[in-house]
């Protein structure tokens, strides 16, 4: 699969998900996002050393290792040589859940077909495992909203930041267009996935709760992701709002 063949499948994928996303139209179609954040877990083919190969196949490089300790993740942030979106590859570390929960996880990762869980599209596949019990989404919910998220969507694309400069608007501009659209911010400098560094102003807008169908047939509606709008506190910065999206404190080398 070619980089680009690789990025239209992820947008395809997760407009199909937050269809309201899709449907905005403030801005050129053709923007394309600063960053992708893409959430996986460590087990498997699913693990960031297992994607890792294939995404290098696809031109993505290393350019930055974090880990948030207090979160249970670990993620890599990869850059195309020739330009394009970034990817912030977030793995959640599945051992920092209690042994109930996490053998309840790996449970249904496990019941993955063999067919689904290699290829270099385990990104933009959608959930390869069945859907859990709403029993036991509440109860990965109450631990780590995380390991929920992906219980029922699967590694998968979770939300894409945009930089207010390539828009070409001010943040306050693009927040008052995103209002009227139907999405609100969160209050703070969060996303659902990771801390944001405060060398940024960041704004992060839920999707619209999509109704789900979960294990025996309950039906629930959830926020499944979002939008980041970014920007730089110092315009004369001039690197990617992806280089500079973590926590400093965060990054660490990899042994």
């Amino acid at each position: 699969m070619h980089r680009e063949e690789f990025i239209q499948q992820l947008w395809l994928d997760y407009i199909h998900t937050h269809p309201d996303i899709g449907a905005l139209r403030l801005w050129p179609l053709s923007t394309p996002a600063d960053y992708l954040t893409l959430v996986t877990l460590n087990h498997g083919g699913f693990s960031a050393q297992a994607l890792s190969p294939s995404l290098a196949h696809m031109g993505y490089r290393h350019i930055g290792h974090y880990a948030m300790a207090d979160k249970g993740l670990l993620i890599h942030l990869l850059a195309p040589a020739e330009g394009g979106s970034c990817l912030v590859l977030v793995e959640l570390q599945t051992g920092t859940l209690s042994k109930s929960l996490r053998e309840a996880l790996l449970g249904l990762v496990q019941q993955t077909h063999p067919q689904d869980s290699k290829g270099q599209n385990l990104l933009c596949r959608g959930r390869p495992w069945p859907m859990p019990a709403w029993a036991l989404y509440q109860k990965l919910h109450d631990e780590h909203p995380l390991a929920a998220w992906l219980a029922v969507m699967g590694p998968r694309l979770h939300h894409v930041g945009f930089d207010c400069e390539q828009l070409g608007s001010s943040m306050e501009a693009i927040d008052r267009q995103l209002l009227q659209s139907g999405l609100t911010h969160m209050v703070d400098q969060q996303n659902g996935v990771f801390s944001v560094s405060n060398l940024l102003v960041h704004r992060f807008y839920p999707a619209t709760p999509q109704k789900m169908i979960f294990d025996q047939g309950d039906e629930h509606r959830l926020c499944l992701g979002g939008l980041a709008i970014v920007q730089r506190h110092l315009e004369s910065n001039h690197e990617r709002i992806a280089e500079l999206l973590l926590p400093v404190h965060a990054r660490c080398e990899m042994a």
